[in-house]
């Protein structure tokens, strides 16, 4: 029996759990649709929502579990919290800002952050991000900082560039 992951996250959605989650699962290669849970006429003085409805959606992402909840309208993604993709080269990083980005806000856009079509956060960044912005070398990861301000979607070559000074 695999073992469960104790913290996994949970997005609200109003009512496009369903289709969220189909999305993204489109996007992450080993990524499926687990259950899909309906409202039934229980509760429904306090969901609201009719029998059949979407209720709740588990699914995983390259692997790691999630969870869709069609809540309502109450609650809103913001930039508060946002689900980082570390990407191994530019083609990942341009794939995922591409596919992520679609429909989303384009004026949600800096420094590798995105807004998708859902209004959710992500970080499209190298893998290496951690050795590039690292105390460990301050004069390097202030380069980083500065060639990274003025990005959208990142360059991955021109973060190496300012991180070895060229």
């Amino acid at each position: 029996m695999p073992a469960i992951q104790r913290i996994n996250p949970c997005l609200w959605f109003d009512d496009q759990a369903e289709e969220a989650a189909k999305f993204y699962t489109g996007i992450f290669r080993n990524s499926h649709i687990d259950t899909v849970s309906r409202y039934s006429k229980a509760g429904f003085e306090v969901h609201h929502r009719p029998a059949g409805a979407v209720a709740v959606v588990a699914f995983r992402l390259d692997g790691l579990p999630f969870t869709a909840l069609n809540g309502g309208p109450q609650f809103k993604f913001t930039e508060a919290i946002s689900l980082q993709v570390m990407c191994k080269d530019q083609d990942e990083i341009d794939y995922y800002w591409a596919k992520l980005g679609a429909g989303g806000d384009p004026k949600a856009q800096a420094c590798g952050w995105l807004k998708d079509k859902y209004g959710l956060s992500w970080q499209i960044v190298p893998d290496n991000m951690d050795e590039l912005a690292s105390p460990d070398d301050q004069a390097a990861a202030d380069r980083v900082m500065l060639a990274m301000l003025p990005m959208k979607r990142i360059d991955k070559a021109a973060l190496d560039r300012a991180h070895a000074g060229k």
